[in-house]
């Protein structure tokens, strides 16, 4: 922890004082365990690795269900033997316990061959991996490349500033060029291997356009945003008109209905009135004829035609009335 500390604080003191330098400090950070795990040569091993510790494993618990059936089988026959015999039996078993626990240390314990194999894989690829940090830190001019997995703490780190990616690249490029075979082969990975040098002015003008870049998707999701909000607007807007419009064809109807059944009231109460006239033409139909009787009805008909008849124009009249004034209202709203 101590040692953190110091690392932070001789950190930020160098920081400090490259800040007042003409250019700005070049930092950059590696992530290892990310390249190991994509380093298909460290994958294999370490697949083989795992593969032998299962088998250590295994034996390892194939050895202790050993000792524990025999533990078993003197717990069942402690009645039939002698104190001298299961004392002799119960050494036994603890003289393979120990030497199991042992089996296992030599195996899985800090200084096991698991441990030291694993150690041995590592190397090389850690090896490469300082080499082309070092390489690529004298090429573009890095002042710090620190290593994400290592015990320093590190609160952020943008991923603008992770090389973990070129330094794999690196490392594959080398091993292309060790592996190769023929010249062509040779000069081709010599050629990948090559780092281009720094160009400052280039990734000036790069960080100026990938700023006016997000400025401009800003402006954009901004300018969506208002046209999505005026058209919700709007739609809430055609929506009310349309509830309008509804409400009052509704009214419309309802008129509708009044008048009909307004209509039908009236050629009711004109039935009612003609009654009396009917009974006192019964009453006198002894000094009418026929066809004035006739002649009455025809215009008695007649005039209850001519009723209805205006009572349905006027009808149509409001109706149509009604109509122009929803569509003039639907007008002065749009």
């Amino acid at each position: 922890m101590k040692n953190n500390v110091l690392f932070l604080l001789t950190l930020v003191s160098m920081l400090s004082f490259y800040s007042h330098a003409q250019r700005g400090v070049r930092i950059a950070y590696i992530d290892t365990e990310y390249i190991l795990e994509n380093v298909p040569e460290y994958q294999e091993a370490i697949a083989q690795l795992e593969d032998k510790a299962q088998k250590w494993k295994n034996e390892i618990q194939s050895k202790l269900k050993a000792v524990e059936q025999k533990r078993n089988d003197l717990s069942n026959e402690k009645a039939l033997l002698t104190k001298e015999l299961i004392d002799e039996r119960e050494e036994d078993i603890t003289f393979e316990e120990n030497e199991i626990l042992d089996y296992q240390q030599k195996r899985f314990g800090p200084n096991g061959d698991l441990f030291i194999q694993k150690k041995q894989l590592m190397q090389p690829i850690q090896d490469q991996i300082f080499a082309a940090v070092q390489d690529m830190a004298e090429s573009r001019k890095y002042d710090f490349i620190l290593d994400k997995s290592s015990d320093a703490v590190m609160l952020f780190s943008a991923k603008r500033f992770d090389v973990s990616d070129q330094v794999l690249r690196s490392i594959t490029r080398t091993s292309k060029r060790k592996q190769a075979s023929t010249k062509a082969e040779r000069k081709e990975a010599e050629q990948e291997e090559l780092v281009p040098e720094i160009n400052e002015d280039l990734e000036a003008r790069e960080k100026a356009l990938e700023e006016k870049k997000a400025a401009r998707e800003s402006a954009v999701e901004k300018r969506r945003a208002e046209i999505l909000a005026a058209r919700e607007a709007k739609k809430q807007e055609a929506e009310a008109r349309r509830q309008k419009v509804l409400e009052e064809r509704e009214k419309a109807k309802q008129a509708k209905l009044d008048a009909r059944n307004k209509t039908t009231k009236v050629v009711e109460e004109a039935e009612e009135t003609n009654k009396p006239n009917q009974a006192t033409d019964s009453g006198a139909g002894e000094t009418k004829t026929k066809a004035q009787l006739v002649e009455e009805n025809r215009q008695k008909k007649l005039a209850e035609r001519a009723a209805r008849k205006k009572a349905l124009d006027d009808r149509k009249k409001k109706i149509l009335e009604e109509r122009q004034k929803a569509k003039d209202s639907i007008n002065n709203n749009n």
